[in-house]
C-alpha cells in the first residue's frame, strides 16, 4: 500500500511539474564571448589602434633609455676594472640615477597604458552592452550570459553582436 501511494504521489508531481519543465523549454538563452568582442569588433580595434598611437612615442623613449642603460651596464663590466675608482664611481651613479628614473618612468608608463586601456575598453563594452541588450528585446531572449565555463555553440551570439558594432558609426 505505501509503495502504491509513494508512486501515486510521485506520478502527481511529475504531472504537477509537466507544465513548468515546458515553459522551461520555451526559455530563450543566449550567449555573449566578451573577449572575443574586446579583440575582434571594429570598435575595439578601433581602440587599441589609438592606445598604440597615443603611447607609440613614449615607448620608444622607453626603449631608448633601455639600450642606453644596457650601453652603460656594459661599459662597466668591460672598463670598470681598469678606469680609476672616482670615474668608476662616478659612472656607477649615473647609471644607478639613470636605472631609478628609468624604473619609476616605466611604471608610469605602465600605469598610464593600464588606465587609457581600461578607459577605452570600457566605452567598448558598454557599446556591447547596448548592442546585446537591443539584440535581446528584438529577438525575446530571456536572458544572455557573458563569459561562461561552457557555451553550446547554438545559443552563442558574438558573432551578431561584433557585426551589429561594426554597422553603428564610431563613437566620438
Amino acid at each position: 500500500m505505501q509503495t502504491f501511494i509513494a508512486a501515486s504521489i510521485a506520478v502527481l508531481a511529475l504531472w504537477l511539474h509537466a507544465p513548468a519543465a515546458s515553459a522551461q523549454a520555451e526559455s530563450k538563452i543566449g550567449f555573449v564571448n566578451t573577449e572575443r568582442i574586446l579583440r575582434d569588433a571594429a570598435p575595439a580595434v578601433r581602440a587599441h589602434k589609438k592606445i598604440e598611437a597615443e603611447f607609440s612615442k613614449r615607448d620608444q623613449e622607453m626603449a631608448r633609455i633601455a639600450d642606453q642603460l644596457k650601453r652603460m651596464q656594459d661599459e662597466l663590466e668591460k672598463q670598470g676594472v681598469t678606469m680609476p675608482e672616482s670615474q668608476r664611481r662616478t659612472k656607477e651613479r649615473e647609471f644607478s640615477d639613470l636605472s631609478r628614473d628609468f624604473q619609476r618612468r616605466q611604471r608610469e608608463f605602465r600605469e598610464d597604458l593600464n588606465q587609457k586601456r581600461n578607459e577605452e575598453l570600457a566605452q567598448v563594452v558598454e557599446q556591447a552592452n547596448r548592442v546585446i541588450r537591443q539584440i535581446a528585446e528584438q529577438e525575446k531572449y530571456d536572458i544572455i550570459f557573458q563569459d561562461a565555463v561552457y557555451a553550446n555553440p547554438r545559443i552563442d551570439i558574438t558573432e551578431r553582436v561584433i557585426k551589429a558594432l561594426e554597422a553603428k558609426p564610431a563613437a566620438r
